[in-house]
């Protein structure tokens, strides 16, 4: 593959980027405004802690609290890092790391094309693809992992072309930064050693005599070099969580109903509860899960066009190592979020971690389209110059649903708007006499942190004596009443604007935000 093409292709990702991040001006959803807080509070110098909690499924103490004791931190630290080379904390130092990357994404999408055809054509219109993600798009820039798992992805399928010891090692390395990314990451440490697996299988089919040594020495070259990466997270994690992963990850399986994740007290979460629900609503939520998140693989990282051409290619390359991982692997993350998280699944997290499949699907998308016309040709359907017509189109149609999509899911969709409403809400605080050090309750505290710099907890969904007991337990002082996200106990509160024993209102805003103070008990 030419670097001339590779360098075009970067030049086109990046000013797309670009040209999305100039269109957004906050981070825009709770998740990309936790990853902000937390390289704010490390550029800052506090470490990985945080004075915003936005669960309760850690059962935290109090305020300040270890960080990412949910999320992974490395989109916080490329953000701290990209705040810390130009000196300024501020929205658009933090994306630049994230900008960066998704130029990558193009070119190691086409280098993956190239090493599977050995085709410059169909690589390139692999590479042009990626520029344009379709519903992707509005996530090109965002302080999320995103961009960092798809060029992890891009990384550990362009590592399969030649195995060998030094892959093993590679492989365990990029599967420890997707942990790091993500927690769901470890299925690509899974996925690492299945590639040994088949590869050996290729070799010596079940000639398991001569599996043993070398698959030995591959998992511990791949284990050392996960745990090169996330060794010293582990050790983290052992000194403030008491445990080497994040102890509210494994409460989100007993999760009910989403509001689950807001529950408080997490304690709340236990199996007996799960199983007390019935077997109706745990295979209702399973089968709505299975619905949402095949509309997912469809329409979102199928594309609508050219989810059927990856099928094809798939079948036509089926005896490929590279195919048969990620096909396992989609299989297997599809199945994690259907069954074991029913409710985050199709709430983001099947999006967030299924991005790292893109470059592959859209590395094998013209292989698909290819092998769909010459069987047309075969029947006579086409002239030999429908290869290329077709390539056209595909393209064309990829960057129609893109364009629209830009529109409608940055600049017509209110990205900038929750920034916005705290700035206004926090104004009428400080007007209300609020002291610095007072903390709040809101649906998106990160995003409220970072509009104010005032320490946040999320609104628990409970009853209102578990909401009055979180906002002793942690310090809280006033109440933030939004149109959007509240839980249902509170939305009385909202409507009726009036104070009561417990909550004095403060004051209502145009905006429609209503805030409360909490009254001290008598």
């Amino acid at each position: 593959m030419p670097r001339s093409n590779l360098l075009v292709l970067f030049i086109l990702g990046l000013a797309v980027a670009s040209g999305v991040a100039w269109l957004q001006n906050s981070p825009g959803y709770m998740d990309a405004d936790y990853y902000m807080a937390g390289g704010l509070r490390l550029v800052q110098g506090h470490g990985f802690s945080e004075i915003i909690l936005w669960n309760y499924l850690d059962d935290p103490a109090g305020l300040p609290h270890p960080s990412h004791s949910y999320w992974m931190p490395l989109a916080s630290i490329l953000a701290a890092f990209g705040m810390w080379i130009t000196g300024q904390h501020d929205f658009f130092s933090a994306r630049i790391p994230f900008i960066l990357l998704a130029g990558f994404v193009p070119p190691l999408t086409a280098l993956l094309a190239y090493r599977l055809t050995a085709r410059r054509d169909l690589a390139l219109l692999s590479g042009l693809l990626a520029v344009f993600p379709a519903y992707n798009v509005s996530y090109l820039a965002a302080i999320d992992n995103f961009t960092i798992y798809r060029i992890l992805g891009a990384m550990f399928f362009l590592s399969l072309s030649k195995i060998s010891y030094k892959t093993a090692l590679g492989l365990g390395l990029v599967a420890g930064l997707m942990n790091l990314s993500r927690t769901d990451g470890l299925l690509w440490l899974a996925l690492a050693f299945l590639v040994v697996l088949l590869h050996l299988f290729s070799l010596h089919h079940f000639d398991l005599h001569r599996w043993v040594r070398p698959f030995l020495f591959s998992g511990l070259l791949i284990l050392l070099g996960y745990l090169l990466v996330m060794a010293p997270w582990f050790a983290r994690n052992l000194s403030e969580l008491g445990a080497p992963m994040a102890p509210g990850g494994s409460r989100a399986m007993l999760l009910v109903k989403y509001e689950d994740t807001y529950i408080y007290p997490a304690s709340q979460l236990t199996l007996e509860r799960w199983l007390a629900s019935g077997w109706q609503s745990i295979v209702s939520a399973r089968l709505n899960a299975l619905w949402i998140n095949l509309g997912t693989a469809l329409f979102v990282f199928g594309g609508i066009f050219i989810g059927p051409f990856i099928l094809v290619a798939c079948w036509k390359l089926r005896r490929d190592l590279r195919i048969q991982v990620g096909a396992l692997g989609f299989a297997a993350l599809f199945l994690v979020m259907t069954l074991l998280f029913p409710f985050a699944g199709p709430r983001g997290s099947f999006l967030h971690a299924g991005v790292a499949f893109m470059p592959l699907g859209w590395a094998i998308a013209p292989i698909g389209l290819e092998a769909a016309v010459a069987a047309a040709r075969r029947r006579n359907w086409f002239t030999p110059q429908a290869q290329r017509i077709f390539r056209v189109i595909l393209f064309a149609a990829n960057l129609i649903l893109t364009l629209p999509l830009v529109h409608e899911r940055v600049v017509s969709s209110e990205w900038d708007l929750p920034e916005q409403t705290f700035r206004q809400v926090e104004a009428g605080l400080v007007q209300a006499g609020a002291d610095p050090g007072d903390v709040v309750m809101v649906t998106n505290p990160p995003g409220y942190y970072l509009a104010s710099g005032r320490a946040a907890v999320a609104s628990p969904d409970a009853e209102l004596e578990q909401v009055l007991e979180a906002a002793r337990v942690y310090g809280v002082r006033y109440l933030i009443l939004e149109r959007t996200s509240i839980p249902d106990r509170l939305v009385p509160f909202l409507e009726l604007k009036v104070s009561s024993p417990n909550l004095r209102l403060v004051f209502t805003q145009e905006n429609g935000v209503v805030v409360y103070e909490f009254l001290p008990e008598e």
